[in-house]
């Protein structure tokens, strides 16, 4: 069985390892330290919304949400950063139960919609777009890194 929760401060510490995870399957070292008190500041400074997906009572996974805006349609929207289920717990509909949770939030708060980028090779792109994420093809995405 699979439940989502909204994380508060007190799943911090059920948040870190799975974001420690997260971070290095994504080529980061490890850093629990760090990412407790990025997650403190998230939480407490209510800068983000995080969802965290129990299967069977096990954490196996979270989402984190930012709102950013969007002049041209003079709304807010959700930016879906992080999406991650512990290996051990894929193929068992977590990641899409995470999805669906933050759609749900998403138009239960007003906002616009979800927006999310992903690398070339993820093969989360087709559960993406079986639940209407569309490829934005008509644009290119610039980043530009400070260091």
């Amino acid at each position: 069985m699979i439940s989502i929760i909204q994380a508060k401060e007190e799943h911090i510490p059920i948040l870190i390892p799975l974001m420690d995870e997260y971070r290095i399957f994504y080529r980061q070292n490890s850093d629990e330290t760090e990412v407790k008190k990025f997650l403190e500041g998230r939480i407490k400074n209510k800068e983000s919304i995080i969802f965290i997906a129990y299967f069977e009572e096990h954490p196996a996974g979270f989402t984190q949400l930012y709102t950013s805006f969007s002049t041209v349609s003079l709304k807010p929207v959700f930016i879906l950063n992080d999406l991650y289920v512990y290996k051990k717990f894929r193929k068992k509909g977590i990641g899409e139960k995470l999805l669906k949770s933050a759609k749900e939030y998403c138009r239960l708060q007003g906002y616009k919609g979800l927006a999310l980028e992903t690398e070339l090779d993820n093969p989360a792109q087709k559960l993406y777009e079986r639940l209407g994420w569309e490829k934005d093809n008509a644009c290119f995405h610039y980043f530009w890194k400070s260091n």
